[in-house]
Protein backbone atom coordinates (compact mmCIF):
# COMPACT_ATOMS: atom_id res chain seq x y z
CA UNK A 1 0.00 0.00 0.00
CA UNK A 2 1.41 3.66 -0.76
CA UNK A 3 2.14 6.31 2.09
CA UNK A 4 -0.23 8.75 2.04
CA UNK A 5 1.82 11.88 1.94
CA UNK A 6 1.59 15.25 0.75
CA UNK A 7 -0.67 18.55 1.78
CA UNK A 8 -4.43 18.60 2.34
CA UNK A 9 -5.94 20.46 -0.76
CA UNK A 10 -7.99 22.64 1.43
CA UNK A 11 -7.08 25.69 3.85
CA UNK A 12 -8.09 25.32 7.62
CA UNK A 13 -8.20 28.79 8.61
CA UNK A 14 -11.29 31.08 8.12
CA UNK A 15 -14.91 30.06 8.03
CA UNK A 16 -16.01 28.49 4.76
CA UNK A 17 -18.72 29.83 2.64
CA UNK A 18 -20.25 26.52 2.04
CA UNK A 19 -19.87 23.47 4.04
CA UNK A 20 -21.31 19.85 3.21
CA UNK A 21 -20.82 16.91 5.70
CA UNK A 22 -21.41 13.55 5.01
CA UNK A 23 -24.51 14.15 2.86
CA UNK A 24 -26.46 11.42 1.89
CA UNK A 25 -29.70 11.72 -0.85
CA UNK A 26 -31.72 8.61 -1.61
CA UNK A 27 -34.95 8.58 -3.38
CA UNK A 28 -38.12 6.55 -2.94
CA UNK A 29 -36.26 4.55 0.10
CA UNK A 30 -34.02 2.43 -2.36
CA UNK A 31 -31.76 5.19 -4.93
CA UNK A 32 -29.08 6.07 -3.21
CA UNK A 33 -28.35 9.28 -5.43
CA UNK A 34 -25.21 10.63 -2.71
CA UNK A 35 -23.40 8.68 -0.31
CA UNK A 36 -21.45 10.89 2.50
CA UNK A 37 -20.42 13.81 0.29
CA UNK A 38 -18.06 16.50 2.81
CA UNK A 39 -16.32 19.09 1.35
CA UNK A 40 -15.88 22.86 1.57
CA UNK A 41 -15.73 26.00 -0.44
CA UNK A 42 -14.32 29.64 0.56
CA UNK A 43 -15.33 32.75 -0.56
CA UNK A 44 -14.08 33.46 -4.31
CA UNK A 45 -12.75 30.14 -4.61
CA UNK A 46 -13.92 27.55 -8.00
CA UNK A 47 -14.83 23.78 -8.01
CA UNK A 48 -15.96 21.84 -10.42
CA UNK A 49 -17.66 18.70 -10.22
CA UNK A 50 -17.11 16.02 -12.65
CA UNK A 51 -18.41 12.58 -13.30
CA UNK A 52 -20.53 10.56 -15.88
CA UNK A 53 -23.78 10.33 -16.08
CA UNK A 54 -25.78 9.00 -12.80
CA UNK A 55 -23.03 9.87 -10.29
CA UNK A 56 -25.01 12.52 -8.37
CA UNK A 57 -23.88 15.69 -9.90
CA UNK A 58 -26.79 17.42 -10.68
CA UNK A 59 -28.70 16.15 -7.35
CA UNK A 60 -25.67 17.69 -5.09
CA UNK A 61 -26.09 20.99 -6.80
CA UNK A 62 -29.85 21.06 -6.18
CA UNK A 63 -28.86 20.44 -2.47
CA UNK A 64 -26.72 23.35 -2.46
CA UNK A 65 -29.72 25.04 -2.90
CA UNK A 66 -31.93 23.69 -0.65
CA UNK A 67 -34.06 22.08 -3.55
CA UNK A 68 -33.92 18.84 -1.62
CA UNK A 69 -34.63 18.22 1.79
CA UNK A 70 -35.19 15.55 4.75
CA UNK A 71 -36.16 12.74 4.64
CA UNK A 72 -34.18 11.93 0.90
CA UNK A 73 -31.72 14.37 2.54
CA UNK A 74 -29.08 13.61 5.17
CA UNK A 75 -26.11 15.13 6.65
CA UNK A 76 -25.40 18.83 6.81
CA UNK A 77 -25.79 21.70 4.15
CA UNK A 78 -24.46 24.95 5.40
CA UNK A 79 -24.54 27.89 3.14
CA UNK A 80 -22.54 31.06 5.52
CA UNK A 81 -23.06 29.93 8.31
CA UNK A 82 -27.28 28.63 8.02
CA UNK A 83 -27.80 25.22 7.43
CA UNK A 84 -30.32 24.08 4.27
CA UNK A 85 -30.88 20.52 5.26
CA UNK A 86 -34.13 20.87 7.50
CA UNK A 87 -34.70 24.81 7.10
CA UNK A 88 -37.91 26.58 6.88
CA UNK A 89 -39.48 27.79 3.67
CA UNK A 90 -38.98 31.34 5.39
CA UNK A 91 -34.84 30.96 5.69
CA UNK A 92 -34.50 28.88 2.72
CA UNK A 93 -36.10 32.20 0.75
CA UNK A 94 -33.92 34.01 2.47
CA UNK A 95 -30.73 32.11 1.44
CA UNK A 96 -31.78 31.63 -2.05
CA UNK A 97 -30.80 34.24 -5.00
CA UNK A 98 -29.42 36.42 -2.09
CA UNK A 99 -26.56 33.69 -1.20
CA UNK A 100 -26.68 31.38 -2.54
CA UNK A 101 -28.00 31.29 -6.59
CA UNK A 102 -28.33 27.59 -8.75
CA UNK A 103 -28.89 27.73 -12.66
CA UNK A 104 -30.04 24.48 -13.58
CA UNK A 105 -29.51 21.67 -15.83
CA UNK A 106 -30.99 23.25 -19.50
CA UNK A 107 -31.97 26.66 -18.53
CA UNK A 108 -35.21 26.02 -17.70
CA UNK A 109 -37.68 29.01 -18.57
CA UNK A 110 -41.29 29.58 -18.37
CA UNK A 111 -42.86 29.46 -21.97
CA UNK A 112 -45.55 31.98 -21.05
CA UNK A 113 -42.79 34.89 -20.00
CA UNK A 114 -40.58 36.97 -21.41
CA UNK A 115 -37.15 36.85 -20.92
CA UNK A 116 -36.63 39.94 -19.19
CA UNK A 117 -39.86 39.41 -16.95
CA UNK A 118 -38.13 36.40 -15.51
CA UNK A 119 -34.86 37.46 -15.48
CA UNK A 120 -36.28 40.60 -13.35
CA UNK A 121 -38.34 38.29 -11.32
CA UNK A 122 -35.70 38.26 -8.25
CA UNK A 123 -35.41 42.07 -8.16
CA UNK A 124 -39.08 42.76 -7.86
CA UNK A 125 -39.24 39.84 -5.72
CA UNK A 126 -36.77 40.62 -3.05
CA UNK A 127 -35.53 44.16 -3.39
CA UNK A 128 -39.35 45.48 -4.43
CA UNK A 129 -38.11 47.00 -8.01
CA UNK A 130 -40.35 49.19 -10.19
CA UNK A 131 -40.70 48.65 -13.30
CA UNK A 132 -38.65 51.00 -15.09
CA UNK A 133 -36.09 50.13 -12.39
CA UNK A 134 -35.79 46.31 -13.00
CA UNK A 135 -35.91 46.95 -16.66
CA UNK A 136 -32.75 49.13 -16.40
CA UNK A 137 -31.13 46.55 -14.28
CA UNK A 138 -32.00 43.63 -16.19
CA UNK A 139 -30.56 45.46 -19.35
CA UNK A 140 -27.53 45.95 -17.13
CA UNK A 141 -27.04 42.08 -16.39
CA UNK A 142 -27.75 41.09 -20.10
CA UNK A 143 -24.79 43.48 -21.00
CA UNK A 144 -22.76 41.76 -18.50
CA UNK A 145 -23.37 38.48 -19.28
CA UNK A 146 -23.11 39.45 -23.48
CA UNK A 147 -26.84 39.34 -23.62
CA UNK A 148 -28.57 41.74 -26.38
CA UNK A 149 -31.10 43.55 -23.95
CA UNK A 150 -33.66 43.73 -27.10
CA UNK A 151 -33.80 39.59 -26.49
CA UNK A 152 -35.22 40.48 -22.92
CA UNK A 153 -38.48 41.35 -24.61
CA UNK A 154 -38.26 37.35 -26.53
CA UNK A 155 -40.20 34.26 -25.17
CA UNK A 156 -37.59 31.36 -24.86
CA UNK A 157 -38.31 29.17 -28.10
CA UNK A 158 -37.49 32.50 -29.76
CA UNK A 159 -33.76 32.34 -28.73
CA UNK A 160 -30.63 30.38 -29.49
CA UNK A 161 -29.76 27.68 -26.41
CA UNK A 162 -26.40 29.67 -26.16
CA UNK A 163 -28.81 32.82 -25.46
CA UNK A 164 -30.81 30.76 -23.06
CA UNK A 165 -27.76 30.11 -20.73
CA UNK A 166 -26.54 33.73 -20.90
CA UNK A 167 -30.09 34.37 -19.73
CA UNK A 168 -30.01 32.28 -16.96
CA UNK A 169 -26.43 33.16 -15.71
CA UNK A 170 -27.71 36.82 -16.03
CA UNK A 171 -30.44 35.94 -13.46
CA UNK A 172 -28.78 33.87 -11.08
CA UNK A 173 -26.23 37.05 -10.84
CA UNK A 174 -29.43 39.45 -10.55
CA UNK A 175 -28.79 39.72 -6.40
CA UNK A 176 -25.00 39.26 -6.50
CA UNK A 177 -24.72 35.82 -4.43
CA UNK A 178 -21.74 34.81 -2.61
CA UNK A 179 -22.42 31.37 -4.02
CA UNK A 180 -22.89 30.96 -7.51
CA UNK A 181 -24.00 27.10 -8.61
CA UNK A 182 -23.94 26.40 -12.78
CA UNK A 183 -25.30 22.61 -13.80
CA UNK A 184 -24.03 21.67 -17.07
CA UNK A 185 -23.73 25.49 -18.39
CA UNK A 186 -22.18 24.67 -21.35
CA UNK A 187 -23.75 21.28 -22.35
CA UNK A 188 -25.19 21.32 -25.95
CA UNK A 189 -23.82 24.48 -27.32
CA UNK A 190 -21.75 24.47 -30.51
CA UNK A 191 -17.87 25.04 -29.17
CA UNK A 192 -17.29 28.53 -30.35
CA UNK A 193 -20.58 29.33 -28.15
CA UNK A 194 -19.32 27.55 -25.70
CA UNK A 195 -15.76 29.07 -25.51
CA UNK A 196 -17.19 32.54 -25.27
CA UNK A 197 -19.82 31.54 -22.14
CA UNK A 198 -16.87 30.13 -20.08
CA UNK A 199 -15.09 33.14 -20.58
CA UNK A 200 -17.24 35.56 -19.73
CA UNK A 201 -18.17 33.60 -16.26
CA UNK A 202 -14.31 33.51 -15.62
CA UNK A 203 -14.60 37.20 -16.12
CA UNK A 204 -17.47 38.08 -13.82
CA UNK A 205 -16.29 35.68 -11.15
CA UNK A 206 -13.16 37.74 -11.18
CA UNK A 207 -15.25 40.92 -11.10
CA UNK A 208 -17.64 39.74 -9.02
CA UNK A 209 -15.62 38.26 -6.11
CA UNK A 210 -18.63 35.20 -6.35
CA UNK A 211 -17.05 31.67 -5.25
CA UNK A 212 -18.06 29.31 -8.41
CA UNK A 213 -19.52 25.63 -7.90
CA UNK A 214 -19.55 24.10 -11.81
CA UNK A 215 -21.50 21.08 -12.08
CA UNK A 216 -20.44 19.16 -15.43
CA UNK A 217 -19.73 16.11 -17.18
CA UNK A 218 -17.68 18.55 -19.70
CA UNK A 219 -13.93 17.91 -18.21
CA UNK A 220 -11.92 20.95 -20.86
CA UNK A 221 -14.86 23.67 -19.93
CA UNK A 222 -14.47 22.48 -15.94
CA UNK A 223 -10.43 23.19 -15.88
CA UNK A 224 -10.93 26.37 -17.62
CA UNK A 225 -13.65 27.25 -14.93
CA UNK A 226 -12.15 25.90 -11.58
CA UNK A 227 -9.36 26.02 -9.38
CA UNK A 228 -10.18 22.97 -7.81
CA UNK A 229 -12.11 19.53 -9.14
CA UNK A 230 -13.90 17.05 -7.25
CA UNK A 231 -14.71 13.31 -9.03
CA UNK A 232 -17.77 12.21 -7.94
CA UNK A 233 -18.50 8.48 -8.89
CA UNK A 234 -22.04 6.05 -7.53
CA UNK A 235 -22.73 9.29 -5.32
CA UNK A 236 -19.28 9.16 -3.52
CA UNK A 237 -15.90 11.82 -3.97
CA UNK A 238 -13.52 9.49 -5.53
CA UNK A 239 -10.56 12.04 -5.97
CA UNK A 240 -10.80 16.27 -4.54
CA UNK A 241 -7.58 18.09 -5.90
CA UNK A 242 -6.34 21.54 -7.76
CA UNK A 243 -7.62 21.17 -11.15
CA UNK A 244 -4.17 21.21 -12.79
CA UNK A 245 -3.14 18.19 -11.21
CA UNK A 246 -6.63 16.12 -11.45
CA UNK A 247 -6.89 16.56 -14.78
CA UNK A 248 -3.35 16.30 -15.85
CA UNK A 249 -1.94 13.71 -13.15
CA UNK A 250 -5.15 11.66 -11.90
CA UNK A 251 -4.71 9.79 -8.96
CA UNK A 252 -7.55 7.71 -8.77
CA UNK A 253 -8.72 4.69 -11.30
CA UNK A 254 -11.87 6.45 -12.07
CA UNK A 255 -10.56 10.13 -13.12
CA UNK A 256 -7.47 8.60 -14.74
CA UNK A 257 -10.04 6.30 -17.20
CA UNK A 258 -12.52 9.28 -17.22
CA UNK A 259 -9.93 12.11 -18.51
CA UNK A 260 -8.71 9.43 -20.85
CA UNK A 261 -12.28 9.01 -22.07
CA UNK A 262 -12.68 12.38 -23.53
CA UNK A 263 -11.71 13.61 -26.74
CA UNK A 264 -9.23 16.56 -26.36
CA UNK A 265 -7.42 18.27 -28.94
CA UNK A 266 -3.95 18.37 -26.68
CA UNK A 267 -4.51 14.56 -27.16
CA UNK A 268 -3.18 12.30 -30.35
CA UNK A 269 -4.19 8.96 -29.23
CA UNK A 270 -7.67 7.16 -29.91
CA UNK A 271 -10.29 7.34 -27.35
CA UNK A 272 -10.40 4.60 -24.30
CA UNK A 273 -13.89 4.14 -23.18
CA UNK A 274 -14.34 2.96 -18.93
CA UNK A 275 -14.73 -0.64 -19.32
CA UNK A 276 -17.89 -1.75 -17.64
CA UNK A 277 -20.93 0.40 -16.47
CA UNK A 278 -21.82 2.59 -13.62
CA UNK A 279 -23.65 0.62 -11.17
CA UNK A 280 -27.48 1.03 -10.54
CA UNK A 281 -27.95 3.18 -7.27
CA UNK A 282 -30.31 0.81 -6.15
CA UNK A 283 -27.57 -1.60 -6.04
CA UNK A 284 -24.21 0.07 -5.27
CA UNK A 285 -21.67 -2.59 -4.88
CA UNK A 286 -20.06 -3.28 -1.52
CA UNK A 287 -16.71 -2.01 -0.99
CA UNK A 288 -15.04 0.49 -2.89
CA UNK A 289 -18.17 1.48 -5.63
CA UNK A 290 -15.76 1.50 -8.39
CA UNK A 291 -14.48 -1.90 -7.60
CA UNK A 292 -16.04 -3.89 -10.73
CA UNK A 293 -15.05 -1.75 -13.12
CA UNK A 294 -11.45 -1.18 -11.67
CA UNK A 295 -8.41 -2.85 -13.37
CA UNK A 296 -5.84 -3.08 -10.01
CA UNK A 297 -8.93 -4.67 -8.04
CA UNK A 298 -8.06 -6.85 -5.02
CA UNK A 299 -10.37 -8.51 -2.37
CA UNK A 300 -9.85 -5.69 0.14
CA UNK A 301 -11.55 -3.40 -2.72
CA UNK A 302 -15.26 -5.57 -2.80
CA UNK A 303 -14.30 -6.23 0.99
CA UNK A 304 -14.27 -2.94 2.65
CA UNK A 305 -14.90 0.87 2.04
CA UNK A 306 -11.81 2.45 1.54
CA UNK A 307 -11.37 6.20 3.59
CA UNK A 308 -10.97 9.19 1.33
CA UNK A 309 -7.47 9.90 2.20
CA UNK A 310 -4.35 12.56 1.77
CA UNK A 311 -2.52 10.91 -1.38
CA UNK A 312 -0.11 12.67 -3.86
CA UNK A 313 -0.67 16.28 -2.78
CA UNK A 314 -5.19 15.37 -2.88
CA UNK A 315 -7.57 13.36 -1.09
CA UNK A 316 -8.34 9.67 -2.40
CA UNK A 317 -10.59 7.18 -2.15
CA UNK A 318 -8.62 4.25 -2.53
CA UNK A 319 -7.29 1.49 -0.52
CA UNK A 320 -4.00 1.93 -2.46
CA UNK A 321 -3.57 5.82 -2.35
CA UNK A 322 -4.52 5.39 -5.96
CA UNK A 323 -2.94 4.17 -9.12
CA UNK A 324 -0.51 1.91 -8.89
CA UNK A 325 2.93 1.26 -10.77
CA UNK A 326 2.87 -2.02 -12.47
CA UNK A 327 6.67 -2.22 -13.81
CA UNK A 328 9.29 0.04 -13.22
CA UNK A 329 12.97 0.16 -14.90
CA UNK A 330 15.21 1.22 -12.13
CA UNK A 331 18.71 2.48 -13.56
CA UNK A 332 18.93 -0.50 -16.05
CA UNK A 333 22.13 -1.17 -18.24
CA UNK A 334 23.18 -3.74 -20.20
CA UNK A 335 26.32 -4.55 -22.14
CA UNK A 336 26.83 -7.05 -24.87
CA UNK A 337 30.80 -8.19 -25.71
CA UNK A 338 34.09 -7.79 -23.98
CA UNK A 339 37.04 -5.81 -23.75
CA UNK A 340 37.26 -3.43 -27.09
CA UNK A 341 34.68 -5.32 -28.59
CA UNK A 342 31.69 -3.98 -25.83
CA UNK A 343 28.64 -2.92 -27.41
CA UNK A 344 26.50 -0.86 -24.57
CA UNK A 345 23.15 -1.38 -25.55
CA UNK A 346 21.66 0.58 -22.46
CA UNK A 347 23.03 2.81 -19.91
CA UNK A 348 20.91 3.44 -17.15
CA UNK A 349 17.90 3.24 -18.60
CA UNK A 350 14.49 4.24 -16.27
CA UNK A 351 11.19 4.44 -17.08
CA UNK A 352 7.48 3.48 -15.19
CA UNK A 353 4.38 1.91 -16.56
CA UNK A 354 1.45 3.00 -14.48
CA UNK A 355 -1.99 0.97 -14.20
CA UNK A 356 -3.51 1.37 -17.08
CA UNK A 357 -1.15 3.20 -18.93
CA UNK A 358 0.21 2.92 -22.66
CA UNK A 359 3.83 3.91 -22.79
CA UNK A 360 5.79 3.80 -26.12
CA UNK A 361 9.63 3.29 -26.56
CA UNK A 362 10.90 4.91 -29.41
CA UNK A 363 13.76 5.39 -31.18
CA UNK A 364 15.83 4.69 -34.24
CA UNK A 365 17.41 0.96 -34.94
CA UNK A 366 20.32 0.59 -32.24
CA UNK A 367 18.80 2.76 -29.90
CA UNK A 368 18.62 -0.30 -27.40
CA UNK A 369 14.56 -0.84 -27.80
CA UNK A 370 14.29 -4.51 -28.46
CA UNK A 371 17.15 -5.20 -25.76
CA UNK A 372 14.79 -3.04 -22.83
CA UNK A 373 11.88 -4.85 -24.15
CA UNK A 374 13.79 -7.87 -23.35
CA UNK A 375 14.83 -7.08 -19.92
CA UNK A 376 11.20 -5.93 -19.17
CA UNK A 377 9.93 -8.86 -20.00
CA UNK A 378 12.42 -10.77 -18.24
CA UNK A 379 13.49 -12.71 -20.95
CA UNK A 380 17.32 -10.98 -20.82
CA UNK A 381 18.68 -10.20 -17.74
CA UNK A 382 20.32 -6.44 -16.99
CA UNK A 383 24.05 -6.16 -16.20
CA UNK A 384 22.97 -3.88 -13.32
CA UNK A 385 19.83 -1.96 -12.20
CA UNK A 386 16.32 -3.70 -11.40
CA UNK A 387 13.26 -4.18 -12.83
CA UNK A 388 10.55 -3.96 -10.35
CA UNK A 389 6.90 -6.22 -11.14
CA UNK A 390 4.00 -4.87 -8.98
CA UNK A 391 6.40 -3.52 -6.14
CA UNK A 392 8.50 -6.31 -6.21
CA UNK A 393 11.96 -7.59 -8.21
CA UNK A 394 10.96 -9.27 -11.19
CA UNK A 395 12.00 -13.01 -10.31
CA UNK A 396 15.03 -14.42 -12.50
CA UNK A 397 14.04 -17.89 -11.80
CA UNK A 398 11.28 -20.45 -13.55
CA UNK A 399 10.00 -22.52 -10.28
CA UNK A 400 6.96 -22.55 -8.26
CA UNK A 401 5.75 -18.79 -7.54
CA UNK A 402 8.17 -17.46 -10.00
CA UNK A 403 6.72 -18.62 -13.02
CA UNK A 404 3.47 -17.23 -11.88
CA UNK A 405 4.96 -13.82 -11.31
CA UNK A 406 6.72 -13.98 -14.27
CA UNK A 407 3.51 -14.76 -16.59
CA UNK A 408 2.27 -11.61 -15.14
CA UNK A 409 4.72 -10.07 -17.80
CA UNK A 410 4.07 -11.49 -21.62
CA UNK A 411 6.41 -10.55 -24.48
CA UNK A 412 5.30 -9.95 -28.14
CA UNK A 413 8.17 -10.28 -30.73
CA UNK A 414 8.59 -8.33 -34.09
CA UNK A 415 9.15 -11.33 -36.00
CA UNK A 416 5.70 -13.89 -34.97
CA UNK A 417 7.67 -16.74 -37.20
CA UNK A 418 10.81 -16.63 -35.16
CA UNK A 419 8.21 -17.11 -32.14
CA UNK A 420 5.90 -19.52 -32.69
CA UNK A 421 6.73 -23.07 -33.79
CA UNK A 422 6.48 -24.36 -36.91
CA UNK A 423 5.91 -28.08 -36.08
CA UNK A 424 2.53 -26.78 -33.83
CA UNK A 425 -0.73 -25.90 -35.31
CA UNK A 426 -2.92 -22.62 -34.23
CA UNK A 427 -4.86 -24.81 -31.22
CA UNK A 428 -1.60 -26.04 -29.70
CA UNK A 429 0.83 -22.80 -30.42
CA UNK A 430 -2.43 -20.93 -28.13
CA UNK A 431 -2.62 -23.02 -25.77
CA UNK A 432 1.03 -24.79 -24.95
CA UNK A 433 1.32 -21.81 -22.04
CA UNK A 434 -1.56 -23.69 -19.79
CA UNK A 435 -0.58 -27.24 -21.41
CA UNK A 436 3.68 -26.13 -19.46
CA UNK A 437 0.89 -26.02 -15.90
CA UNK A 438 -0.80 -28.31 -16.22
CA UNK A 439 -4.38 -26.92 -17.43
CA UNK A 440 -6.74 -29.66 -18.88
CA UNK A 441 -7.88 -30.20 -22.41
CA UNK A 442 -11.36 -28.96 -21.77
CA UNK A 443 -10.96 -26.00 -20.21
CA UNK A 444 -7.38 -25.66 -22.14
CA UNK A 445 -9.99 -25.62 -25.36
CA UNK A 446 -12.25 -23.12 -24.41
CA UNK A 447 -9.83 -20.84 -23.59
CA UNK A 448 -8.15 -21.18 -26.68
CA UNK A 449 -10.99 -20.03 -28.39
CA UNK A 450 -11.57 -17.28 -26.13
CA UNK A 451 -8.53 -15.53 -26.61
CA UNK A 452 -8.62 -16.10 -30.88
CA UNK A 453 -11.88 -14.96 -30.47
CA UNK A 454 -10.45 -11.49 -28.62
CA UNK A 455 -7.77 -10.60 -31.27
CA UNK A 456 -10.73 -10.87 -33.94
CA UNK A 457 -9.56 -15.05 -35.14
CA UNK A 458 -11.66 -17.56 -35.87
CA UNK A 459 -12.12 -20.03 -32.88
CA UNK A 460 -13.69 -23.18 -34.58
CA UNK A 461 -13.65 -25.30 -37.83
CA UNK A 462 -10.04 -25.72 -39.98
CA UNK A 463 -8.38 -22.87 -38.74
CA UNK A 464 -7.42 -23.85 -35.18
CA UNK A 465 -5.48 -27.00 -37.33
CA UNK A 466 -3.56 -24.76 -39.62
CA UNK A 467 0.07 -24.28 -39.18
CA UNK A 468 2.07 -20.93 -39.13
CA UNK A 469 3.46 -21.28 -42.72
CA UNK A 470 -0.54 -21.22 -43.94
CA UNK A 471 -1.74 -17.87 -42.21
CA UNK A 472 -1.02 -14.21 -43.16
CA UNK A 473 1.75 -11.91 -41.43
CA UNK A 474 -1.56 -10.64 -39.76
CA UNK A 475 -2.86 -13.52 -38.30
CA UNK A 476 0.10 -14.73 -37.60
CA UNK A 477 0.67 -11.57 -35.17
CA UNK A 478 -2.58 -12.20 -34.21
CA UNK A 479 -1.86 -16.03 -32.91
CA UNK A 480 1.34 -14.39 -30.90
CA UNK A 481 -1.01 -11.71 -29.28
CA UNK A 482 -3.64 -14.77 -28.36
CA UNK A 483 -1.02 -16.76 -27.24
CA UNK A 484 0.72 -13.88 -25.06
CA UNK A 485 -3.23 -12.83 -23.91
CA UNK A 486 -3.98 -16.45 -22.50
CA UNK A 487 -1.44 -16.23 -19.78
CA UNK A 488 -3.81 -13.35 -18.63
CA UNK A 489 -0.91 -11.00 -18.17
CA UNK A 490 -1.03 -7.81 -16.54
CA UNK A 491 1.71 -6.35 -18.40
CA UNK A 492 2.34 -6.70 -22.19
CA UNK A 493 5.34 -5.78 -24.04
CA UNK A 494 5.05 -5.31 -27.69
CA UNK A 495 8.55 -5.38 -30.01
CA UNK A 496 7.70 -3.73 -33.39
CA UNK A 497 4.35 -5.52 -33.49
CA UNK A 498 3.24 -3.81 -36.53
CA UNK A 499 6.65 -3.83 -38.65
CA UNK A 500 5.42 -6.47 -40.82
CA UNK A 501 1.86 -5.68 -41.67
CA UNK A 502 0.18 -4.13 -44.48
CA UNK A 503 -1.23 -0.68 -43.32
CA UNK A 504 -4.88 -2.37 -43.15
CA UNK A 505 -3.58 -5.06 -40.74
CA UNK A 506 -1.18 -2.49 -38.75
CA UNK A 507 -4.71 -1.03 -38.08
CA UNK A 508 -6.22 -3.96 -37.03
CA UNK A 509 -3.62 -5.02 -34.73
CA UNK A 510 -3.77 -1.68 -33.00
CA UNK A 511 -7.29 -1.61 -32.24
CA UNK A 512 -6.95 -5.66 -30.83
CA UNK A 513 -4.12 -4.12 -28.73
CA UNK A 514 -5.99 -1.16 -27.43
CA UNK A 515 -9.28 -3.28 -26.92
CA UNK A 516 -7.83 -6.10 -25.37
CA UNK A 517 -5.82 -3.34 -23.19
CA UNK A 518 -8.96 -1.55 -21.82
CA UNK A 519 -11.20 -4.89 -21.23
CA UNK A 520 -8.54 -6.74 -19.62
CA UNK A 521 -7.03 -3.52 -17.55
CA UNK A 522 -3.49 -4.51 -18.90
CA UNK A 523 -0.41 -1.83 -18.55
CA UNK A 524 0.77 -1.84 -22.68
CA UNK A 525 4.43 -1.02 -23.84
CA UNK A 526 4.75 -1.06 -27.34
CA UNK A 527 8.29 -0.80 -29.01
CA UNK A 528 8.87 0.50 -32.44
CA UNK A 529 10.25 3.19 -34.52
CA UNK A 530 7.19 4.25 -35.68
CA UNK A 531 6.20 7.65 -34.08
CA UNK A 532 2.57 7.68 -36.19
CA UNK A 533 1.54 4.43 -35.05
CA UNK A 534 3.08 4.38 -31.63
CA UNK A 535 0.93 7.74 -30.84
CA UNK A 536 -2.42 6.33 -31.71
CA UNK A 537 -2.42 3.94 -28.65
CA UNK A 538 -0.06 5.08 -26.25
CA UNK A 539 -0.45 8.00 -23.10
CA UNK A 540 3.49 9.16 -23.03
CA UNK A 541 6.81 8.22 -25.01
CA UNK A 542 10.01 7.21 -23.95
CA UNK A 543 12.76 8.38 -26.01
CA UNK A 544 16.10 5.82 -26.60
CA UNK A 545 19.35 6.90 -28.29
CA UNK A 546 22.42 5.42 -27.95
CA UNK A 547 21.24 3.34 -24.56
CA UNK A 548 20.12 6.63 -23.11
CA UNK A 549 17.18 7.71 -22.65
CA UNK A 550 17.17 11.56 -24.38
CA UNK A 551 13.20 12.27 -24.08
CA UNK A 552 9.92 11.57 -22.47
CA UNK A 553 6.89 12.79 -22.13
CA UNK A 554 3.20 12.33 -22.85
CA UNK A 555 2.94 10.85 -26.45
CA UNK A 556 0.74 14.40 -27.63
CA UNK A 557 3.35 16.51 -26.82
CA UNK A 558 6.89 14.18 -28.57
CA UNK A 559 5.04 13.62 -31.28
CA UNK A 560 4.34 17.50 -31.85
CA UNK A 561 6.65 19.47 -29.97
CA UNK A 562 9.60 17.05 -29.61
CA UNK A 563 12.45 18.50 -27.33
CA UNK A 564 15.45 16.07 -28.45
CA UNK A 565 17.41 15.91 -31.50
CA UNK A 566 16.39 12.33 -32.22
CA UNK A 567 12.67 13.43 -31.68
CA UNK A 568 12.73 15.99 -34.33
CA UNK A 569 13.94 13.40 -36.41
CA UNK A 570 11.69 10.92 -35.71
CA UNK A 571 8.97 13.30 -36.56
CA UNK A 572 10.11 14.62 -39.39
CA UNK A 573 10.79 10.68 -40.99
CA UNK A 574 7.28 10.10 -40.03
CA UNK A 575 4.73 9.69 -42.85
CA UNK A 576 2.72 11.88 -43.68
CA UNK A 577 0.31 12.85 -46.44
CA UNK A 578 1.39 15.72 -48.74
CA UNK A 579 0.95 16.94 -52.08
CA UNK A 580 3.22 16.96 -54.51
CA UNK A 581 5.28 20.20 -54.81
CA UNK A 582 4.73 20.90 -51.35
CA UNK A 583 7.36 21.38 -48.84
CA UNK A 584 7.85 18.14 -46.38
Amino acid sequence: MEEHNGAAPLPVNGRPLLEVVDLAVTFGGEVEALRGVTFSLRRGESLAVVGESGSGKSTLAHCMAGLIQPPEARGSVRVDGAELLGASEEALRAVRWSTVALALQGSPFNPVTTIGDQVAEPLRDRLHMGGRETRARAEELAREVLLEPELLDRYPHQISGGQRRRAALAMVLALDPALVVLDEPTAGLDPATRHELVQRIIRLSAEKGFALVVISHDLPDAASLASRTIVLYAGEVMEDGTTARVISEPAHPYSWALVNAYPVMTTTKDLRPIRGRPPDPRSVPPGCPFNPRCTQAEPVCSESHPELAISRDRLVLCHFGGLKTLLAAEEVSKTFGRGRDAVAALAGVSLTVNEGESVGIVGPSGSGKSTLARILAGHLAADSGRVVLEGSPLPDSWRGDDRLRRRRVQLILQDPADALSPRLRVEALVGEPLAIVGVDPTARHDAVATALESVGLPSTGTFLDAYTHQLSGGQLQRVALARALICEPKILVADEPTAMLDASEQARLLVVLRERQVEMGLGLIIVSHDLAAVRKVTDRMVVLEGGRVVEQGPSSLVSTSPQSATAKLLVEASPAFRPAGEPS
